[in-house]
Formats: C-alpha cells, sequence, structure tokens
C-alpha cells in the first residue's frame, strides 16, 4: 500500500499544489480552524476539524448567480461565473465527507444546481481518518466510520506517517499523477490502527445515542410532542448551529443595486431566523418552537423520509460546541427517544 512519512508530508503538498491548488485546515484565532490554501511553509492544523466545514468550497456562504445591467429599455443578462479551477482538500474527516452525499442528494437531484456541480467536479476530496476522537462526536450513531471514511483519496496516520488509499477514478487519477513520491509498504497494521480508533468510538459518551426511534413516517408521533416548547424556550434564534452544520443547506437569493445594474446572489440562510421563508403574508412559523421544532424534524424526520432512511446529521460535534444555550441535536434525540 502507498505511505508517506509524516517528515515527508511538506513533499506530498509541493508536488500536489503543482498539479491543483490544495486547501489544508490552518489554526487561526484562540481555538479555531480554517482551510486556507496550502504554501511553502504552511502549518498544517493538528485539531480534529475546522470550525466550520468543507461545504463552503462546494456551496460558499455568498455567492453571485447572475447580473443584469439596464440600457434604455434593454436588459443584459450577464452569467458571472468562471470555469472552476481544479482543487483538493485535504483533511476532510470521515463526518464531513459523508455530508457531501448529504447535499448532493440536495443540489444534483433535478433540477440540478449548475454551481453546485461544477465545484463537485473539480474537487478532490483527500479524507483524514481519526485517531483521537473527541467527546461531542457521535458520528457512529449515523453509520460513518470514523477510523474509514469516504473521499477520493483516503490517509491515515499510522507509524510515524500516513497510508493512502484512492477510493474513486477521480482519486486514482490524483495519485498517479504525483508520480514516486510515495513508497510501497506492508499495510499490515493499518487493520490494527483502525481497530483501536474503533474501540475509542464505542467508548465515548454518546456511543450509544439511539436513532432506531427516527426516520421516516414519524411526522405525527413527534410533532405534537409536548417537550417542543421546552427544549426551544431557551433558543435565542443566532442560527449558530446552522452556520457550523456541515448538512444544512438553507439559502435565500437577494437582489442588490449596484448603481450601475443588479447582482442576485444567494446567501446562507437559518431556518432558525424569524424571517426564514417569509413571504408576502407573513412566516409561517411564528414561533420560535415551531422554528425549532423545523430544524430538528428535518434532520431525523423529513430527510429520512425522502432519503431511504439516510438522516440530514453526521454526528460532528459541532452544534454541541458552539450552542451558547448548549442545546443541540442530541438533548433533542434524547428527549424526544424517552432515553434517560
Amino acid at each position: 500500500m502507498k505511505y508517506i512519512a509524516k517528515a515527508s508530508l511538506e513533499n506530498f503538498f509541493e508536488a500536489a499544489s503543482k498539479k491543483l491548488n490544495v486547501y489544508v485546515p490552518v489554526d487561526t484565532e484562540g481555538t479555531n480552524s480554517a482551510y486556507k490554501k496550502w504554501q511553502n511553509g504552511t502549518k498544517v492544523s493538528e485539531r480534529l476539524h475546522t470550525t466550520r466545514s468543507a461545504k463552503d468550497f462546494f456551496f460558499p456562504q455568498t455567492e453571485n448567480l447572475v447580473e443584469f445591467k439596464m440600457t434604455e429599455k434593454k436588459i443584459e443578462i450577464i452569467d458571472p461565473r468562471r470555469e472552476t479551477e481544479d482543487f483538493a482538500i485535504f483533511g476532510v474527516r470521515a463526518c464531513d465527507a459523508r455530508s457531501f452525499s448529504i447535499l448532493d442528494k440536495v443540489f444534483l437531484t433535478d433540477p440540478v444546481d449548475t454551481y453546485y456541480k461544477n465545484r463537485r467536479e473539480h474537487g478532490v476530496i483527500i479524507s483524514m481518518a481519526c485517531r483521537r476522537p473527541e467527546e461531542t462526536c457521535f458520528c457512529k450513531a449515523f453509520g460513518i466510520d470514523a477510523s474509514a471514511p469516504e473521499g477520493d483519496v483516503v490517509f491515515t496516520p499510522a507509524d510515524g506517517g500516513y497510508f493512502i488509499e484512492a477510493k474513486t477514478e477521480k482519486g486514482s487519477a490524483f495519485v498517479e499523477s504525483l508520480g514516486d513520491i510515495f513508497e510501497e509498504r506492508d499495510s499490515a497494521t493499518l487493520d490494527e490502527v483502525k481497530a483501536k480508533t474503533r474501540e475509542i468510538m464505542d467508548k465515548l459518551p454518546l456511543a450509544n445515542l439511539d436513532t432506531s426511534k427516527f426516520g421516516g413516517g414519524k411526522t405525527q408521533e413527534f410533532w405534537d410532542d409536548k417537550n417542543w416548547a421546552s427544549l426551544s424556550e431557551a433558543c435565542i434564534a443566532c442560527g449558530t448551529c446552522t452556520f457550523v452544520c456541515p448538512t444544512c443547506q438553507c439559502y435565500d437569493i437577494k437582489d442588490f443595486d449596484t448603481g450601475h445594474g443588479i447582482k442576485r446572489f444567494r446567501t446562507w440562510d437559518s431556518c432558525m431566523y424569524s424571517d426564514f421563508t417569509k413571504m408576502a403574508h407573513g412566516n409561517p412559523r411564528l414561533t420560535q418552537k415551531e422554528r425549532f421544532r423545523q430544524r430538528f424534524m428535518h434532520k431525523l424526520v423529513y430527510f429520512p423520509e425522502n432519503n431511504k432512511g439516510e438522516f440530514g446529521c453526521v454526528g460532528c460535534g459541532r452544534c454541541l460546541q458552539s450552542c451558547p444555550i448548549s442545546m443541540n441535536i442530541v438533548k433533542v434525540m434524547k428527549t424526544l427517544g424517552k432515553e434517560e
């Protein structure tokens, strides 16, 4: 199996960056980290995952959709898109790697979102197997193996370096394009490394989170549950949970008058906001309880209803870490599922 020593990782980035743009997780202010374009001297973060997920590469927080210019009675329609350059995202964890398949079901189902599709076609996902999951992780509850992530290429840390597996045709082409920077090594220790990670996952506080009580066909069962009121009463509708979530896909479309024309753009939105989906007659969800319920019902009931049982959560734990009132999907599941 292909292998590269940790000390030679810079060589990998240098070789890869000659083929395409390479983005790596980098420490930023405080305890935060974010993806930055790799350059000589860039130090890769050792944190479990970035503050915001790699979703931004395919579904950016803000993007221009179309521009309009009017000259007298003539309207010129301008497509601002440019051909996306090839790029690679290094260090994507198993939870975030799974999130792409969820987003694909939203944006690549007819009618296909061509903005998203263009980026997906040009992006190479280089995922990183976990060795030290955190107490807020619960990806296993959603059938995700942290030691064997999805992706085009998988790096598994072991023996002072990384075992490398190409998982897709795109991944194989990428690895082969880098020539002989990798060495061949017996992968006998790989199963042992994965087993140790799974042992850690089994011992985490949320290892036994039960998803069996949720899924399609449960709308009526949970809609009128009296616990929604108490669960939502402290929510301040800040939207933090939706902005750090790797699977949230809500957006709004706005027009901006530049003085020389109109720019139409879309930007992330949150179902937790009081003006979300506001229409001429008002907002269909008038209370924070209704908005709170919508978010979690979508993750746990509506999405699996329409996607063969797949949940809209990947258990990354970001919402557990970031919510200012310590309310999250785990507490909702335990409360509605009547767990002790």
